[in-house]
């Protein structure tokens, strides 16, 4: 697995080959062979949080679809105060800053209304919890993309874009995403079969879970009443 450039991008935009939209509630589970739909469709204003390990794809993702809405990508701010910082200076040193910086925009961003994506680990219960608390003020809903791609394809995602996390950071958002895909069972592959979600995460709306394949066949997400 590779967190592939403009190519597998377009691929995706000019001929998806998955079903017709589909709304996501509750637990979606499309892992695994069967039909994926080639667009997940969402409230109008809807907040959709996507989730993984480093080097799984997310970044990928939200540039596919990234037409839809506002994106909030962490390693935008990343190369922001990289650029202002001597360069002998390592990371580590103005990480606080960068993460201030990123909780600031992404406030911005959410406080503002409409659609909105977010790039997230998915191991920090408490920043769902925060943007479901302050989309719900405002009468939107939390949804999270969760992308189980497995520890071996993130490792050869994060060679492929030549960044790769530290390995105690890469151990800690591991043992984030596996406790939160241990909370989640059952396989909802229609939405009308979807399953509930358990209270670990019941503060999203809906959670979509993808693996490598699945992933590459949702072509673009829209934010659009019923």
């Amino acid at each position: 697995m590779s967190d592939t450039g403009g190519s597998a991008t377009a691929v995706a935009r000019t001929a998806p080959t998955g079903e017709p939209g589909l709304r996501p509630r509750g637990l979606v589970d499309l892992r695994g062979p069967g039909p994926v739909p080639g667009v997940l469709a969402y409230p109008p204003g809807a907040v959709v949080v996507v989730s993984g390990l480093p080097g799984s794809g997310k970044s990928t993702l939200l540039r596919r679809w990234s037409a839809a809405a506002p994106v909030i990508d962490p390693r935008t701010v990343h190369v922001a105060c990289e650029s202002v910082m001597p360069a002998r200076l390592p990371y580590a040193v103005y990480r606080p800053w960068a993460r201030l910086e990123h909780f600031r925009w992404l406030r911005t961003e959410v406080r503002a209304g409409g659609p909105l994506l977010v790039h997230d680990c998915g191991g920090r219960p408490w920043m769902r919890r925060w943007l479901a608390r302050t989309a719900g003020l405002q009468g939107r809903e939390l949804h999270v993309v969760l992308l189980d791609v497995g520890t071996a394809e993130a490792l050869a995602g994060q060679e492929a874009r030549g960044r790769r996390a530290p390995a105690r950071a890469f151990a800690r958002h591991r043992r984030g995403l596996d406790r939160l895909l241990r909370t989640l069972a059952g396989d909802g592959r229609h939405p009308a079969d979807a399953a509930p979600l358990p209270e670990a995460i019941a503060e999203a709306a809906s959670v979509v879970l993808l693996d490598r394949a699945s992933r590459e066949g949702v072509a673009a997400v829209e934010f659009a009443g019923p």
